[in-house]
């Protein structure tokens, strides 16, 4: 059985938040992406999503959070093949509905050299270990 080749690439933004919650005063945000391609739009989407929180949880020591808390983010698809879609994602190509949990705002649209491919974005949250 021929395994089709996956291709997985995470993207961690810079771009910083102001508070994502009331009740996160004097907490950090980050948003933090990921896109995935795999041979169904539900295993891309899964795919995206653990990418989505190995990147956050590499964010969270990086910046020496006592805890990381992860919210929905809108993002746009995120082809990997930039050269074909210079300018995102086509209409046509995009797969509805996007999948929105509290956690995850994911998107998927087909690939152009793999069947799916999703994008999945988090504000990722966190806040410093209480000094003694």
């Amino acid at each position: 059985m021929a395994q089709t080749p996956r291709l997985s690439f995470a993207a961690l933004g810079f771009v910083g938040f102001g508070l994502c919650a009331p009740e996160l005063a004097g907490a950090a945000c980050q948003l933090v992406t990921a896109t995935a391609s795999e041979a169904s739009p539900a295993a891309a989407a899964r795919s995206s999503q653990t990418l989505v929180v190995q990147s956050a949880n590499q964010l969270k020591r990086a910046r020496g959070w006592a805890y990381l808390t992860l919210y929905a983010h809108k993002v746009k698809g995120d082809p990997f093949w930039k050269a074909v879609r210079p300018n995102g994602v086509p209409a046509d190509a995009q797969l509805k509905p996007d999948i929105v949990t509290e956690r995850f705002y994911t998107t998927c649209f087909t690939g152009v050299v793999v069947p799916y491919v999703c994008t999945t974005g988090s504000a990722a949250c966190g806040q410093g270990m209480p000094r003694p």
